[in-house]
């Protein structure tokens, strides 16, 4: 089994290069080359292009926060004036596609801004005002919705129904972790399902997105009361199949997920997109100085990463996975830069409980064996997708020829 917690190697080939992972940039930056491994295979399924990608990067210092929001911020800036000009002339499909590609310049922008730094509202607003254009053009068109959900709150949220003729449609609920956001879910969750026949809802969940940054939402142990209240709002449309609604979380919405699958009976199936046993086996013992602490501390709502931890120690599924009762997929990379054995740790509890419980894990040969497949991201998305579609039935071969919008 790969070693746990690679993240903070330095590897000993200092020049930018292939690794179990993925491709490594900038070898003594490991978190910078880990963010800029996600977004560049995020490419593959539409959020950049490949030479956007590295031209950024090539006018980076490297290391520098500065440099990598300034870099971000002007290649999403072109995509964004590019997408306006051409949908302002009808050209739809390349409007579309430059504001995909925005939106996820724009999150890499956003990515490394200090929680307190105006610009990083107002970066983030931007990346969602191109997730709104583009799924605004798709067939059928999607829609940004507020989920309620308490204290006069609501839950940031895109619904795209699949682009077939079914009226009544399976939904899986998708939901990033500490860092990943709904807008980043179509690279990772969402579009796989769409071309299965599986509607979506993309969530910012309690510490997540929107509902962290607009609303000052911090996240919570018990998961399973706002998605409890993501499926009391598709239960009330007439375009969903409540008896086949699933969720899946990515890296720490791996927790999430699985906790939420153990005390929502609705859930007809659970995905961990990157499993986590116990938050504190992670950064139990984590400093300041930990390359993720300020979003940590922002997302926990607690001003220093031993408070942050000491909340954390609640959000475990020691006690709680034997409680699962629907089908449930554990995916996770085989070379993963956090850790590899919180995975096996999971599906081992789970099968001892009893658990209807798959294990994935991808390897170096296959790729998408970094973190939540953030090197190749499409295979993570046709394992999660096609587990899904099998466990709801879905005749792939029948369903195709039934679409309105093949090409989606």
């Amino acid at each position: 089994m790969a070693e746990d917690n690679l993240i903070e190697k330095i590897t000993e080939n200092r020049l930018p290069h292939y690794e179990p992972y993925g491709w490594h940039h900038w070898p003594d930056h490991p978190w910078l080359a880990y963010q800029f491994r996600r977004g560049l295979g995020e490419t593959q399924e539409g959020g950049g292009s490949v030479s956007e990608a590295f031209q950024a990067a090539s006018r980076m210092i490297p290391g520098d926060l500065e440099s990598w929001h300034k870099e971000w911020m002007h290649v999403g800036n072109r995509n964004w004036d590019r997408g306006c000009e051409e949908e302002g002339v009808g050209h739809i499909k390349t409007a579309m596609n430059c504001y995909l590609r925005a939106a996820n310049n724009y999150r890499q922008a956003e990515f490394f801004l200090k929680p307190e730094d105006p610009r990083r509202l107002a970066t983030f607003e931007k990346m969602e005002a191109c997730s709104k254009k583009f799924i605004s053009h798709l067939n059928p068109a999607g829609e940004a919705v507020e989920i309620p959900y308490e204290n006069g709150v609501n839950i940031c949220a895109y619904f795209v129904r699949a682009p077939f003729p079914e009226k009544r449609q399976p939904v899986l609920i998708c939901m990033g972790g500490l860092d990943s956001i709904k807008d980043e879910m179509w690279f990772m969750q969402a579009h796989g399902a769409l071309q299965r026949g599986i509607s979506v809802l993309m969530i910012d969940g309690p510490g997540q997105g929107g509902t962290l940054r607009r609303h000052k939402v911090v996240n919570r142990v018990d998961t399973e009361v706002p998605i409890g209240k993501c499926i009391d709002w598709l239960e009330k449309r007439d375009d969903v199949d409540a008896k086949r609604i699933a969720l899946a979380g990515s890296s720490l919405g791996g927790y999430y997920a699985a906790r939420a699958g153990c005390y929502e009976p609705r859930l007809a199936a659970c995905i961990a997109h990157g499993a986590i046993w116990a938050i504190t086996d992670l950064w139990g013992n984590a400093s300041e100085d930990h390359g993720l602490a300020e979003h940590i501390k922002w997302v926990f709502g607690k001003p220093t990463m031993k408070e942050s931890m000491e909340k954390a120690r609640e959000f475990t599924l020691d006690g709680h996975l034997e409680n699962m009762k629907c089908p449930f997929l554990v995916m996770h990379g085989g070379h993963d830069v956090l850790t590899v054995s919180q995975a096996q740790k999971v599906y081992d509890y789970g099968k001892a409980k009893g658990v209807d419980v798959t294990l994935r894990l991808l390897s170096e040969e296959e790729t998408g064996a970094e973190h939540c497949q953030h090197d190749n991201p499409t295979i993570g998305q046709e394992i999660l997708a096609d587990w899904l579609a099998d466990r709801f039935g879905i005749n792939q071969k029948k369903l195709l020829s039934t679409s309105h919008n093949p090409l989606i």
